[in-house]
């Protein structure tokens, strides 16, 4: 399939084209809504199924846990192979394929029985998430904007939150009335439909494909800035000390995040009973979803990468302060810290490495970025586990990922830029 010339990003300066919307913002719509069903019926769903996997079951806690870091191994495979896949064939049908092949196997995970079954449906539903996700939808919206990149980047990750808020509880009604055989193929419905339509009619790959530039600036401007501006090769990325520093930097702060989200619910609960972890955990979610939009707003008149540390330090903060919280006042205080983070944290990983290297090889930049954090990812919740059994409380596992987060704050503080 022919690959389309790659839009130089346009100069700071230049203001985007008035006139009628601009149809990346119906890009970014529409990604907000891929993005809140691949949340809903995938990130935030693992623990429902966990969940059903063990009481319906009867698969062993450890056993289902396992399983379950096994999907974000697959997925970071996944979304490096998108990532290259996508600078070379339309994203929207990588997207599409990959959304099809998730939600077969969601649909069918009610003839899950045996224990190979549980770890090929872990790894295979991650795969085709990750090549769906994160890499290949922000590779598009990279190319749409230039000058308010952060803000399409805020509002299309909101879906990110959104997606725990509206989709997962339905879910978790849904099992416990219909049982998960019985739940398993609305789900899957659920997944194709909220993302294959809307993939294929709206999204487009490159905003030249519809005449325009990134930002709806004349693309005759954009051409004649071809020559001042450019966008780095894979190959020259990865041989700058500044990817590898992002790169682990977002180990360790998403490993924090993931791992604290996962055991937030037990700390909050046998700190404050369970009516106040409810309430955290819809807190946390309405937070984030404050925190996306105001950080937006923020990145167009702050540097991304002095906000991305302004969000590693109130991560460790947050994560500290829950720590050592036992009144459900200052639990709650904490959440909220911590939860205004999360989707800005996740979405500056994406933002510094495009601002920085440009939307030529973003797709194979990001991807292999993100296979790096996938480790820290899948891990993070283990780590917590382990250090709650060594310790025997919450308290020293929070301290410690607390300063995980400010050991990625360091490494991306003394990164220095790159000049391209």
């Amino acid at each position: 399939m022919q690959q389309h010339d790659p839009v130089v990003p346009l100069p700071p300066s230049q203001s985007p084209a008035p006139g009628p919307i601009f149809y990346g913002w119906y890009v970014v719509a529409a990604i907000a809504l891929i993005t809140t069903t691949t949340s809903g019926l995938a990130f935030y769903n693992l623990s429902i199924l966990l969940a059903a996997f063990v009481s319906e079951r009867g698969f062993p806690v450890a056993l289902a846990s396992s399983a379950t870091a096994t999907f974000f191994l697959a997925s970071g495979i996944g979304g490096a192979i998108s990532g290259r896949l996508v600078d070379r064939v339309d994203a929207r049908i990588v997207i599409a394929v990959n959304a099809s092949i998730g939600a077969i196997v969601l649909g069918s995970v009610g003839l899950l029985y045996e224990a190979w079954q549980l770890f090929l449906f872990h790894v295979v539903f991650g795969f085709a998430h990750g090549c769906s996700g994160l890499v290949p939808v922000t590779t598009v919206l990279a190319r749409w904007f230039n000058v308010r990149r952060a803000l399409a980047f805020s509002v299309a990750s909101t879906g990110l939150s959104l997606g725990g808020i509206v989709i997962a509880p339905i879910v978790a009604v849904g099992i416990q009335s219909l049982g998960l055989a019985g739940a398993a193929p609305y789900m899957g419905a659920a997944l194709f439909l909220g993302i294959v339509p809307v993939t294929l009619l709206v999204l487009r790959p490159w905003p030249q494909a519809m005449g325009l530039a990134a930002d709806g600036a004349p693309l005759a401007s954009s051409k004649a800035n071809t020559s001042a501006l450019g966008s780095s090769l894979f190959a020259h990325a990865i041989r700058t000390r500044y990817f590898y520093a992002v790169s682990i930097a977002y180990l360790f702060l998403l490993g924090a995040q993931v791992g604290a989200i996962a055991h937030l619910y037990r700390l909050v609960s046998s700190r404050s009973g369970l009516e106040t972890a409810a309430l955290a955990l819809a807190s946390m979610a309405m937070a984030s979803t404050i925190g996306r939009l105001l950080g937006g707003l923020i990145t167009l008149r702050l540097p991304v990468r002095t906000f991305a540390l302004a969000l590693m330090a109130a991560q460790a903060l947050g994560l500290a302060l829950l720590a050592v919280s036992f009144e459900p006042v200052l639990v709650l205080a904490s959440v909220v810290l911590f939860g205004l983070t999360i989707g800005n944290s996740l979405m500056m990983h994406p933002l510094l490495l495009a601002e920085t290297f440009g939307t030529r090889d973003y797709g194979r930049i990001y991807s292999t970025s993100q296979l790096v954090t996938m480790v820290g990812v899948a891990g993070g919740p283990a780590l917590i586990g382990l250090a709650y059994e060594l310790s025997g409380g919450y308290t020293a596992p929070f301290l410690g990922v607390a300063a995980l987060t400010m050991v990625g704050f360091a490494g991306l503080a003394t990164s220095g830029t790159v000049r391209r």
